[in-house]
């Protein structure tokens, strides 16, 4: 079934309606999860229409249908892409076999765990965005914003019904604590370290959905391929809405770094300062605030060698980003993968199993993915004839997690002592001046078609919409 049915209480297209128990568990979930976005979402937001897209069905000419929506009203629902009654595991121990339509009970308690701490992420990352809509710098990027945010939210719908349906009362609990930790909270914060820290600016709201979310996109990737089809499924279907957050990150640095290389042009500077006091965000800044979001992300892929990894792996439970598209045995017992150690104060490279060492493949794919869009953010200072070239850090560079965590290690791979790193660490993460220049300039703008200076408009409109559109109404 594949059209979603929009006269449920909960929207789905699972077939809520057949399971009374585990409907009116969702329904007495649901007045909590709004209570939460009241509380937690989008800040004196409730009363403005949105123009929003919304799934009507999993086709893909379903998934995206354009309309104004007050976001408390917005149909928050339980979407799988349909299900493949031939779809077999294709990797780890139990190759060849059937997927599973249910928790196999010696995998239930790690299952459980994967969705719980997938499903921490969508809350947080709302949480953490809160504020922003209260310094948007245009009508569409507002809107940009308030569409990631209503996604981010039904994707914490997806993981609760996981947890609903297929996990009894401990799924129930769990599903109970999504809404009671919150980001950056003392006594119960969220569980991964980058969905605490705090997303104070609009170019922080870039750099996380470029970065950030991009993780998204291989943790779901590698979800999508479990042998667990209920898990398999729903997140194939979050990855499409996913596609639009990395847009509004990439796009979004893009038009900032136009914007600096008009400034750059018109007053023949590459000075900091003067920059600045035109009102721009210059260089050296976007360069310390990519450095700091670039490491915070790829330490959510955790430790570089991981046991829970090689069992999630032979498991069934989850696969590498494009699993399908791999020529080696899809089982791995053999197979080595380099990782980075630091021997004798330099980095080296040593091998170790490669079913041990899955978090450290999954983190060089997102990072080759990441290398090629800050390629196309550069292209935009090669056209303005900018000389000034931005790149991703060295991987071991801020490291908090793994066998580099606590290592200091300088953007271009040099291991530091501590006094060289102190001596050079505001030169490349963003400094306490840095980031109150960046709000200094943050302030709403609520005309149709007009934008902050700091920031250049889009190309084209959302939906084919004229630049002017008027994304957002207050009311």
């Amino acid at each position: 079934m594949s059209g979603i049915n929009y006269s449920e209480k909960i929207p789905n297209n699972v077939n809520l309606s057949s399971d009374r128990t585990l409907q009116r568990a969702l329904e007495h979930w649901q007045p909590n999860y709004l209570q939460w976005w009241q509380d937690m979402g989008p800040e004196a937001s409730q009363n403005m229409d949105v123009y929003l897209r919304t799934a009507v069905s999993v086709q893909p000419d379903g998934w995206a249908h354009f309309d104004y929506v007050k976001m408390p009203e917005y149909r928050w629902g339980i979407f799988l892409t349909p299900q493949d009654g031939q779809r077999k595991i294709h990797f780890g121990e139990h190759m060849g076999s059937d997927v599973w339509q249910d928790a196999p009970g010696e995998h239930r308690a790690n299952l459980r765990r994967i969705i719980v701490t997938q499903g921490d992420t969508e809350p947080a990352s709302v949480e953490q965005q809160r504020h922003l809509g209260l310094t948007a710098p245009s009508l569409y990027d507002l809107r940009n914003l308030f569409q990631v945010n209503v996604e981010e939210g039904r994707h914490l719908w997806a993981m609760v019904y996981l947890l609903h349906r297929y996990f009894g009362r401990d799924g129930r609990e769990e599903a109970d604590a999504l809404l009671q930790r919150n980001s950056g909270s003392e006594d119960s914060p969220r569980i991964l370290g980058a969905f605490n820290e705090k997303t104070p600016d609009w170019l922080a709201f870039y750099m996380f959905t470029y970065f950030t979310d991009r993780d998204g996109k291989f943790q779901l990737s590698a979800l999508a391929e479990s042998a667990f089809d209920p898990l398999a499924r729903t997140t194939k279907f979050m990855l499409t809405e996913e596609a639009h957050h990395m847009f509004v990150g990439e796009s979004g640095v893009s038009r900032v770094l136009q914007r600096t290389a008009q400034v750059m042009n018109e007053l023949k500077t590459n000075d900091p300062e003067a920059l600045r006091k035109a009102g721009v965000i210059d260089l050296q800044t976007i360069q310390r605030y990519i450095n700091f979001h670039y490491s915070v992300t790829i330490d959510l892929f955790g430790a570089d060698q991981s046991s829970n990894a090689a069992i999630f792996y032979s498991a069934g439970l989850k696969g590498r980003y494009e699993e399908g598209k791999r020529t080696d045995d899809h089982r791995l017992n053999n197979d080595t993968y380099k990782i980075l150690q630091v021997v004798n104060g330099e980095l080296k490279e040593i091998e170790v199993p490669m079913l041990n060492a899955l978090n450290e493949v999954l983190r060089d794919d997102f990072i080759k993915d990441t290398v090629a869009g800050v390629s196309r953010w550069n292209k935009v200072l090669e056209k303005h004839g900018i000389d000034f070239r931005l790149t991703v850090p060295h991987k071991a560079f801020n490291r908090k997690i793994g066998s580099l965590s606590g290592v200091k290690v300088s953007p271009d791979g040099q291991v530091l002592s501590e006094d060289q790193w102190n001596n050079h660490v505001n030169d490349w993460l963003p400094t306490d001046e840095d980031r109150a220049f960046v709000a200094s300039l943050m302030g709403r703008v609520v005309e149709p078609g007009k934008f902050a200076n700091w920031i250049a408009p889009p190309v084209i409109g959302i939906n084919r919409q004229p630049i002017d559109f008027q994304y957002v109404r207050f009311n």
